[in-house]
Parts: C-alpha cells; structure tokens; sequence
C-alpha cells in the first residue's frame, strides 16, 4: 500500500510539473506574439537647449507610441543647435517637462531621468569650486639648511582640464583660479631619483576615454612587484602642515642639507556639466561626497519631481533615474580623504603623498602598492558616496537606477555597473563610430552574475559620417551580433525633439551625431515592422537566465575594464562568443559565491563550470582565501599561482599570508610545461602547459580552456561550421536559443545544441510564427538540426519539456518554382512636395540615383509602385503557397496586393507570403518604397543655403515667412555637399512571383 501511495504522488507531482510546463510555454507564446510595452525598444529622447514646446513633446510621444517604442530616456543637451526660447529649470521648461510626464504616462512610455544637465554626470551652475571633482596638485620649493630669507610656499595652479577650457565659462574660470583647499606640507630630502614611472596615470591625475584612445590601458598592473629603484625612507620625511600659515610663508629651517618642500593642494580638476544646455553649465558635482551629489539631486531631480504624482502601477511615466557614461575622467582628491584612507587602509597616507608627484617612497614597489591603495580607497568613496546615495535616492522615490559604467571611468566598470537595477552598455554603428563592443561583455556579466534580467544598450550610436545612411536592413546584423552578445533592450541614440514644422524635414538633430530615429525619417511609417522583431526578441532574451559555462576573473583594483581572451570570440570589428560562452566578474562580486555540484554559483542564479583566474602575481589575501574556499567545496579554476599582495595594507605580512595560501593551494612545485590537474578539497586547481601561454595579456587562450572543459566531459552549448552567432536562455522546464547568420549569404547548416528538454520549435521573430522542427536528432542530453537561414537571418530554437516530439533524422528539402516575373513595366507614384514627378512609368526597374529627371535622381521619401497582372491558369491553386519576392530593395518596403496590406518587408528574405490576396485574375500589386535623406540633402546642396548659421537660426524661420530658396530637405545640421556622393535607391528587383513547398 506505501508502495502505491508512493507511485501514486510521484505521478501527481509529475503531472503538475508538465501542466506547469504547459503553462509557462503558453504564456511564453502569447507573449512572443504581441510582447508588452516593456519588452518594446526604446530611444535616447533629447531636448535640445530650450528648443522645445508642448506640441512637439506630444507629437513625439505619439509618433513613439505609433512607432512601436516603448521606452525613452531623457536627456537635455547643447550640441551644435542654436539656443531655444525655453530657457532650463524655468516655470515653463518644468510645465513642459510635467506635461512629458503625464502624456508619456497616458500613452504608456515609461520614461528614465538622467540625473543631471548634459550627459556627462551630475553638476550645475549650483555646484560651489569646494563641493566639485578635485584634483591633489603641489608645488616643490628647495630649502637649504642655513638660508636666512624667509620661505613662501607657492599655492600650485590648477591642473588643466582633461577636455581643455572651452566648456568652462568666464565665472568658471574665474572661480578655478580663486579656488584652493591647502591638504599637507611635506618635506622630503633632496635627491636626484627618476620619478615613479607613470605616476599621473598611477595616481589618477587623468583618465583617457578607453573607447577611443589606444594609450589608455584596461587596468594598471604594478610594473615592480617587490624592491626595485630606493626611494625616500618615511622616517627621513617630515610632515610640517602646521609649520605654514595661511599666506604660504613656512616657519622651518633645516638644520642639514637641501631639502625639497611640497606644498599640497587640493583644487578644481575642471570637469563641468558637458554638453549642458547653456543654463544649466556648471561643474561636476564632487563624486565622494555625499553632500554634494544630495544637493545636486535636491536641486536637478527634486526641482523637477517637485509635483511629479508617482504611480508605481502606471506602465508609463516615470519609471527611473539614470547615470550615463563616466566622461568626467578622474578624481583624485577629496577633502575626507586621509581620513578615510586612515580608516579603510589602517595606516596614514601623509608621508606617501609626495608618491602624486612621482617621487619614490620607501622602493618602486612601495610606492606602487601606495598608489594603488589610493586608487582602491577613491573607488571605495565613489561607490559609497555616490553610486550608493543616488540608488537609495531613486529607490526612496519607488524609482529604479540605471547606469552606464565605463570609459573614462577611474573605478572597476563591473563593480560601478553592479549598484543599478538595469545595468547598461553602448554601442556605436558599425563602421560609423568607435568599437565599444567591451562595454556589452561588460553590462551582460554585471546582469547574469547579479541576476539582473534586463541589459540596456545606447545603441547604434554614430559619428557624422553616419548622415541618415542607416535603417533597419543595414542594422540587422549588428542589432542580432548585440543580442548574441547579451543586451536585451536597445535605446537607439537618438530621437532628437522634433520642434521644427512637420514641413522641415528630415528636421532637428542632436548636431551631426547619432542614428537619427526619430519621426523624421523617411522610412519612420514603416519601422514598426522592424520594431516588433526587437520586441518579441527582447522579449524572449529577458526571460530566464543566460548559459555561459567560464568566469573570468578581472584583476582587482582600480580603474578595470574588462576585456575577454581575444580567442573567446570571433574575431571582427563585433566578436561573438563561441561554443563555450563566458561572463567576466570582480573579486568584490566573487565574494558572494558559493559551490553546488563543482559549479561557481551565485546568489541571483547564475552558473558556472569553471573559473579562469587573471595571470598576474598580485592578490589580496581575502580574495585568495575565497577561492580557497570555492576550490575545496569543489569549484574547477584555472590559474597561475599568485606571489604577492599589491597592497601596503598588513604589508609585509599581508605577502607571508598570500604564499601561504598559495602554497596549499597549487603546492611548493612549480608550473611546469604540462597541465596539471591538482585536487584540493573536493575541488580542483589547474594551472601549467598550454595554459601557460596568455591571449591578451590576461587569461590563457580560448582553445586551452576549452580543452579543459572539453576533457571534464562537456559539449559546447552550441556549435556548428557555418557562421552562426547564438545565445542560450535556460529554465527548469525549457531553453531558449537565439540563432543568427552572421554573413551575407543565405546558408544551411547542421547545429547542435546541448538541450534535450523535449522536441525542438523554431520561432520566427521577424512574424511571430512558430513551426515545430521536423527533422532532429538527440543523444547524450544534446539535439542537432538542420537548419536554412538567409542573409543575416535569424530565429530562437525552443525546446520544451511539454513538448513531447519524437526524433526524426533526416533534412529538410524546399522546392521553389517560379510563377511569374514581374520586373517590367511598373507605374510609380513620388511625393511631388519632395520633389518627385506626380507619376511615371518605369519599362523596367531602375536605381533612381541614376535616372536623369532630376526630381527622381535627388529624391528622397516615399514612392508608389504600381502594378496589375493576372496568373496563368495552369500555374494557380487556390491553396498554393506563393511568395512575392522583392529582390533588390534599397532601402524597405510595404506591400499591398488587391487592397490587403501584407506588410513591410524591411530585411532577407526579400519577400513576402501573398497567399491569402491572390487571385488569377486582375491583381493590384502595390509596392511602396522608402529610401534616404541624403540624395534629396545632396541635390539640395546645389542650391542656396537657408539654415542655421553662426549659432542662429535664419530669419525667416524666426519670423514665420516663407523660406527664400527652393530647397525640399530642411536639418539642423547636415554633413552633406553638391558634391556628395548618391545612394542606390528603389526597387532593383527582380521582382517575381514564386511558389515555395516543402516548408
């Protein structure tokens, strides 16, 4: 009877795991077929310097809502546009900015607030030169024992900002100059050293743009790791801070030698609220000093949430507060600095300062463990000071914190990423901007190691070069590189307020900078077609967690990017991840995870197989003792043994205690030219061989970690011969794979995939459809497919345990028989306020671009193809599966066949399923096309310029008169002349008709 009872639960439980199955697989569907509004993409929304009215805020928000966006984030900036007549903060500008809220509420756009002016940080004209970024600087004054005149210490000037004076106001000069806090005096005896080796990078006098500056290193490894050059002794070193008065003049005589006195300041390091709209430029706000960012926040955000109504159940209106990409470069100084140094280091930094000058204290390797320690304790007040306040600050508000963690970022991008709710990265247009493709691997692992289901991307970003060339074709390939690479919400930069008369198209831009997407583009009516295949893909790429079986651990310390083995990807301008995928994580995250089954596990779910340790001789004893930890409760790393501490914290202990537990760990024997596998505890250290050899400066090449993994048994998550890129969701009852065609060509191919949790679907993001595969095979916890995807095509592979297929081997055929050509003889229909003819016919296909009737050659918008045919009787069944393939297409299309919209057609394969429309007899084919601004930009170049000149906008748009040229195209800025060179546009064809079975 227990026996029964026993069979009888187990099958109840059973049978509520597949129901429960079934149900999450519905829901799954129903949600890929028409994805909420959160799942929609979003935009970088700019108000551009008091340029701005409640018309055009509602007409944005109504062309995002028709357009298929979901999401913007708010910025307001001044870049290369003439001042509006809103000015910042007003009464007026903060009615506007209410109404924004409440009409982005009523058409359910949420909306995330930059927490300052400008894009740079967080700063205004109410930021004091004492609550801003400061800069350590001293002056060297030579005193000699015996000198009868009396010494005045000079006050040292302030150091040159990192971007130069021009964004600094006369006032702003004023007060840098003016503005000085004395920190310490220190003598030091004179000698003839060489200075510290780098030490205005060391001590983080500057921090260059890693994205676009090739001598900005990812991390600052120490260049002397015990002993090297002698330096000053700390007992020959005297503090005499209390020996200077306020005038400079230093009561102290030595009584022996010549002696070097520096006189530390701590002043304005020139970073300013950069583009800010003209009232609202000021300096940034001091990065650890809590009462600075709070009076920042009280005056910005507070002053415009003042009477903001939060509505937390809303699907739009505000939804969150955001800090953008660190372009303030460095902070060395603040006035609690010793004090916290004293406190977070155990030990006293004054005789280490002349260390910021590049003199050497005690050895190199001293003087570089102090600089580090400095570098590790200003990153400590920047996340506690800052990053901290203004999440608990949003979080009080019911608001959530999203953050842009890199580029001229002096702390730990992970670790600073790691404090938003919604961490974010940026990506420029490929070919059109700089390669930021480390700020994905970046936010993707801050999300899978914390458990974060969303990872934002300013995306598409771009240089002026990009002038309006781009659309959803051309970025389909990079939008599916960026969803393999792990973002899962694109904000396209940028949707410029469109302020300017519906007639002045393509219209109001942020300068020359950015994708332009935005309601002025002539293709803007059909994007929604493209924004749904975002959609249902950001829907998909948000559920569950992502699969990546190696951790990579970043060095420790500060400033650190983190970059991946160049091996671990495909190399190209974008690289995508192998068979093994891998997230990269901190020793401040590492500390949080624990051991289940031989895999590194954390608290928010995420996985791992192995952990793959940075090469380099430095580690904090904490840290090494948690991998200690994780190794004997049974985690797999891969490492070389570490030698030393790199601080002065418990020094010279703190090396003692790192040998030791080094030596438990990888033994006494060297590494030696094979692998070694050594247990400890229930887990392993594997160090030696080809692991030895470094990739990148860092970590061992890509194929000896797979190796590794490969000879403990696992199959790589996904391979395959063809040029596919993939990314791997995974829950209890189903795995999700994103799939996609990385080169140009159409391709087919067998992939395997290691899931078997049930038969295999394929989901279409492009139509929503979705097709159970028929053909598959599965064995060892793995399924291989046949699959055919066209030039940078895509689809998600489904498997599900409710799904209960049996195998098939075998592949699938297709056929296609043509029907009917129909490239000849086309009626086409140009907007004639763009300056197209009314009608024309077309004998056959042509590139506009090449056509001599001028109105066809420079236009740019939309155009009408038009045409009726009949079928052949013999070829036609009414139950036929018929396509209507477009061909060549520059640049995106809608179809309509006898009155029946059958959609755009925006990517391959060029066509599209006209089943349901045709008839045999009398079909009205439509076809209409959109291509770019800059041919009609280009013709309108031959004739006089009427746009904004020297900082004005022209008279006669001022006045509201008639505009004086016969120009058509209209933009804030353009990058184009008379001499540009045309882009191929239209329909080029062929164009025929197919029928297609065996699908």
């Amino acid at each position: 009877m227990m026996k029964f009872k026993i069979k009888l639960f187990t099958t109840a439980c059973c049978l509520l795991c597949y129901v429960a199955a079934q149900a999450q697989i519905k829901n799954l569907k129903a949600n890929f077929a028409s994805p909420g509004n959160a799942y929609k993409p979003g935009v970088y929304w700019y108000f551009m310097d008091g340029n701005i009215t409640q018309e055009s805020v509602k007409r944005d928000l109504v062309s995002m809502k028709a357009a298929g966006i979901g999401s913007v984030l708010f910025l307001e900036v001044n870049v290369g546009i003439p001042q509006g007549k809103i000015e910042f903060l007003s009464d007026r500008w903060l009615s506007i900015l209410s109404y924004m809220f409440s009409e982005a509420k009523r058409q359910g756009i949420s909306i995330s607030l930059g927490i300052g002016p400008g894009w740079q940080g967080a700063g205004g004209p109410w930021i004091k030169p004492e609550e801003s970024m400061q800069t350590l600087v001293a002056s060297e004054t030579i005193v000699s024992a015996g000198e009868r005149n009396a010494v005045v210490l000079p006050v040292p000037a302030e150091p040159k900002p990192y971007f130069g004076n021009d964004g600094l106001t006369a006032q702003m000069q004023q007060q840098r100059e003016l503005y000085y806090k004395d920190v310490a005096v220190v003598a030091i005896p004179l000698n003839d050293a060489k200075p510290l080796k780098g030490y205005k990078e060391k001590a983080l006098y500057y921090r260059g743009p890693f994205s676009s500056t090739d001598t900005v290193r990812p991390n600052i490894p120490m260049e002397e790791l015990t002993g090297g050059t002698d330096g000053i002794n700390t007992k020959d070193i005297i503090v005499l801070t209390q020996k200077m008065d306020s005038s400079g003049r230093l009561n102290w005589k030595p009584t022996r030698g010549k002696w070097k006195v520096l006189r530390f300041v701590s002043r304005n390091n020139g970073a300013v609220s950069r583009p800010a709209p003209l009232p609202g430029v000021g300096f940034e706000s001091n990065k650890m000093d809590t009462a600075a960012i709070k009076k920042h926040l009280d005056i910005y955000v507070g002053k415009i949430l003042k009477d903001y109504q939060f509505d937390t159940n809303a699907e739009g209106g505000l939804k969150a507060l955001h800090i953008d990409s660190w372009e303030s470069s460095s902070q060395n100084w603040t006035p609690a600095f010793i004090a916290e140094f004293k406190k977070r280091r155990g030990y006293d930094p004054v005789k280490y300062l002349p260390a910021f000058n590049g003199h050497v204290i005690g050895n190199t390797a001293v003087s570089e463990r102090f600089l580090w320690d400095v570098r590790l304790t200003l990153q400590d007040m920047i996340f506690d000071n800052h990053a901290s306040y203004v999440k608990r600050y949003a979080h009080n508000k019911g608001l959530k914190l999203s953050i842009e963690p890199y580029d001229l970022n002096q702390t730990s991008d992970i670790d600073l990423g790691s404090f938003a709710d919604i961490p974010m990265a940026e990506f420029w247009s490929k070919g059109y901007g700089y390669n930021t493709a480390f700020s994905a691997a970046e936010a993707s692992s801050i999300a899978h190691v914390n458990g974060n289901s969303v990872v934002q991307a300013e995306s598409f970003t771009a240089l002026p070069t990009e002038g309006w060339k781009q659309h959803p074709a051309s970025m389909k390939d990079q939008g599916d590189w960026a969803f393999a690479a792990g973002i899962n919400k694109f904000y396209f930069h940028t949707f410029t307020n469109q302020f300017l008369p519906d007639s002045l198209k393509p219209g109001a831009t942020m300068g020359p900078f950015g994708v332009h997407w935005d309601s002025g583009q002539t293709w803007w009516s059909m994007v929604p077609a493209y924004h749904s295949y975002l959609s249902r893909c950001q829907y998909l790429l948000q559920q569950g967690r992502t699969v990546a079986d190696i951790l990579y651990l970043t060095p420790e310390g500060a400033p650190n990017v983190f970059l991946p083995p160049p091996s671990a990807l495909t190399r190209d301008t974008i690289g995508d991840r192998k068979g093994f995928n891998f997230d990269g994580c901190t020793g401040t995250q590492l500390l949080k995870a624990f051991v289940r089954g031989n895999e590194i596990q954390f608290p928010g779910g995420a996985s791992y197989k192995i952990l793959v340790l940075p090469a380099i001789k430095t580690i904090t004893p904490q840290l090494l003792i948690k991998i200690e930890e994780l190794i004997k409760a049974g985690a797999i790393v891969i490492g070389q043994k570490p030698e030393i501490s790199p601080s002065l914290v418990g020094y010279p202990q703190c090396d003692q205690q790192v040998k030791e537990i080094a030596n438990r760990i990888w033994g006494s024997a060297p590494a030696t030219t094979s692998v070694l596998n050594r247990t400890y505890g229930i887990g392993k250290i594997i160090t030696g061989g080809q692991l030895l050899e470094l990739d990148g400066g860092l970590y061992p090449h890509y194929d000896a970690t797979s190796a590794v993994l490969a000879k403990m048994g696992f199959a790589e998550d996904f391979s395959t011969d063809a040029p596919v890129r993939y990314t791997h969701r995974t829950a209890a009852d189903w795995d999700i794979y994103f799939c996609a065609n990385s080169s140009d060509k159409p391709i087919t191919f067998d992939a395997r995939f290691r899931s078997a949790k049930g038969a295999p679907e394929v989901w279409n993001a492009i139509d929503g459809t979705i097709k159970p595969v028929k053909y598959f095979t599965q064995d060892a916890g793995s399924t291989t497919i046949n699959l055919s995807l066209d030039a940078h095509e895509s689809c998600f592979v489904v498997f599900s345990s409710d799904n209960k297929g049996t195998q098939n081997p075998g592949k699938l055929l297709t056929r296609t028989d043509a029907i009917k050509d129909l490239s000849t003889n086309w009626q086409v229909a140009f907007d004639t306020k763009w300056g197209g003819p009314a009608k024309i016919d077309f004998k056959e296909l042509k590139d506009w671009s090449t056509m001599e009737n001028q109105g066809i050659k420079y236009y740019s918008g939309i155009a009408v193809y038009t045409k009726v045919f009949d079928i052949d009787k013999a070829m036609y069944a009414d139950k036929g599966n018929y396509y209507l393939n477009l061909g060549e297409v520059k640049n995106i299309a809608r179809v309509k066949l006898n009155g029946k919209d059958l959609g755009v057609v925006w990517t391959a394969p060029w066509r599209v399923n006209i089943s349901s429309a045709l008839k045999q007899k009398n079909n009205v084919l439509e076809i209409e096309i959109a291509n770019l601004w800059p041919n009609r930009m280009i013709g309108d170049a031959k004739l006089p310029y009427d746009g904004p000149q020297n900082g004005q906008w022209p008279d006669w748009l001022i006045n509201g008169k008639p505009r004086p040229t016969k120009r058509h195209s209209f933009a804030s800025n353009t990058v184009y002349d008379a001499k540009s060179k045309l882009l191929p546009s239209g329909l080029l064809g062929p164009v025929n008709i197919v029928q297609i079975s065996g699908e």
